[in-house]
């Protein structure tokens, strides 16, 4: 016995060595973070001029489009420009913060957890700072400035808005929780209308629709590099959707990646790089080299110079180009480059997501419509359907249009023109930017920016029918939710509200499955569960987990 309890000690000891040696290590990690705050310049004590249509301060210039988005215009020095955009934007920036942490809130509710949160995002990004160019953290300093002090509980100012830059790249890497899933294409020569590039894409990253209630068109003249423009929200001067003066575009989409441990690059920082200062396929790729990120992630570059478009994809171990000379790309969340394609994790992602079914259903949009103009482009990032035309269901994953985009974007490189939706998501018109006119700094930003005679009219078919649909079926699903968790009976009436808002989505069945099972009545429960596999499914990890549902109850 007394070597027993000798044994114990030995033990107990041990595993409280090991415990405080993990405290002391983390508690390292926490107070050495250096994310590299710039000491910052001298805001001049200026005051933003409200000249009622838009606002003013300094040189840079902010107003909201009768169609909804807001446009910023900011030039100089990295600091100038943050400063600028930060004083222009402060309402937009406290909007868009608040609804960011409120959504961290309903899933965090315990501010215990959230300082345990902050603690660990510390930790994890601790070395950020040195994966952002000096010019970019300057930036965001200037940003920071004109931030909130009321969610100090997550960062300081500037702390919080270099770390949003990454929470996108967080987004990507817990793509199977449907956070992203983009589509985009580019075509030029014989699948092009006129030969010259065509570029559509949806940015399909979903935080709520709240999220992406203001969205902000930038036009930048940077004090080196290229005039360029991008589509994103206050606060991120990451590129999502982009292109600059000499007629070069990148947009993003997410690649399969394993959870990611320390922080790099963020992918957004990346492409603002490419955007500002690539001109063709071949200088985006060189910038893309030099860079390490944490997250994968296919970059889809088109160059009016080169004539073409190419895909950079990159992971945090490799990169690789995968070109076409055939006149056409396609682009959802997959690998295709030598480099990858063989990839074991690649081709897991082909085989059990989406990815690789919308990738087919571009192909054969494409192929349907050519040649493309900016007309067919929007009417395929639009597209509600799958594959030859069947019924997925409102919002399924399948289909290019899930009505969960950010924002939709259609460019003619050569041109120098790009088409931006308006809400609702890919519905609403989508107003034309002429860089030609606003690069050379002759508009009058008391007027509208966009090429009235240019914009495509919003979808009005589905407007009129299935909006309203899709708006009782997220509505009622929510209630559903609510009712499953408390157990409480729900009426027949709301029931065949329900199915009949989105009759052709196996959501739809696996959600009422679950609240029969909440409420004891397992023949319906599984009923409808059925119902659901019997639907159209892209990920099989969804469907794997209804089977389970299924296999458990019987």
């Amino acid at each position: 016995m007394r070597k027993f309890f000798k044994i114990l000690k030995i033990t107990l000891l041990s595993v409280l060595g090991f415990i405080l040696l993990f405290v002391i290590w983390m508690s390292y990690l926490y107070f050495t973070a250096d994310m590299k705050q710039p000491t910052g310049g001298t805001v001049p004590d200026w005051q933003v001029v409200d000249n009622g249509s838009y606002r003013q301060w300094r040189d840079s210039y902010l107003r909201q489009s009768e169609s909804g988005l807001w446009e910023l215009k900011i030039s100089g020095e990295p600091f100038d420009r943050g400063v600028a955009a930060g004083k222009l934007t402060d309402s937009l920036l406290y909007f868009q913060e608040k609804v960011f942490v409120d959504q961290i809130r309903e899933m965090i509710p315990s501010d215990g957890y959230l300082k345990l949160l902050r603690f660990f995002i510390i930790i994890f990004n601790r070395n950020i700072g040195e994966h952002v160019t000096e010019e970019y953290r300057n930036e965001i300093y200037g940003i920071s400035l004109s931030c909130t002090d009321e969610f100090d509980f997550i960062g300081t100012p500037y702390e919080r808005q270099l770390n949003y830059h990454g929470a996108h790249d967080i987004g990507h890497a817990m793509q199977d929780h449907m956070l992203v899933g983009c589509s985009s294409f580019a075509v030029w020569d014989k699948y092009s209308t006129d030969s010259s590039l065509v570029v559509g894409r949806n940015f399909d990253f979903y935080m709520g629709d709240t999220f992406a209630q203001n969205k902000v068109i930038t036009f930048c003249n940077p004090s080196e590099g290229y005039k360029f423009v991008s589509v994103g929200w206050a606060g991120m001067i990451g590129v999502l959707s982009g292109m600059n003066e000499e007629g070069l575009t990148v947009t993003i989409n997410a690649a399969k990646s394993s959870m990611p441990t320390s922080a790099k690059t963020p992918i957004s920082l990346l492409t603002r790089e490419i955007l500002q200062y690539a001109s063709t396929i071949d200088e985006a790729y060189a910038i893309a080299q030099k860079r390490q990120t944490f997250v994968s992630e296919s970059i889809l570059v088109s160059s009016a110079k080169d004539g073409r478009a190419a895909i950079i994809e990159k992971s945090p171990k490799k990169i690789g180009l995968f070109t076409s000379f055939d006149g056409k790309v396609i682009c959802t969340n997959h690998f295709q480059s030598d480099e990858f394609k063989d990839d074991k994790r690649n081709m897991e992602n082909i085989e059990t997501t989406d990815s690789y079914y919308r990738y087919q259903r571009l192909e054969e949009l494409l192929q349907n419509e050519e040649p493309i103009d900016q007309h067919k482009a929007i009417s395929i990032l639009r597209n509600r359907m799958g594959k030859n035309g069947i019924e997925v269901g409102l919002s399924n994953e399948m289909a290019i249009n899930q009505f969960i985009a950010h924002h939709s974007v259609v460019f003619k490189p050569e041109e120098r023109i790009m088409w931006v939706s308006t809400q609702p998501w890919q519905s609403g018109k989508f107003v034309a930017y002429d860089l030609n006119k606003i690069f050379n700094d002759t508009l009058n930003f008391s007027q509208e920016l966009y090429t009235a005679d240019l914009a495509i009219a919003a979808d009005t078919l589905f407007l009129s029918n299935q909006y309203n649909d899709l708006i009782e079926f997220r509505s009622l699903t929510k209630q559903l939710k609510q009712k499953t968790e408390e157990k409480n009976v729900i009426s027949t009436d709301i029931i065949e509200r329900y199915k009949t808002s989105n009759p052709q989505y196996y959501y739809t069945y696996e959600i009422l499955g679950d609240y029969y099972s909440a409420i004891g009545n397992v023949d319906e429960a599984v009923k409808h569960w059925q119902a659901a596999l019997a639907k159209p499914i892209g990920r099989l990890a969804e469907k794997e987990r209804i089977e389970k549902k299924i296999k458990k109850t019987l």
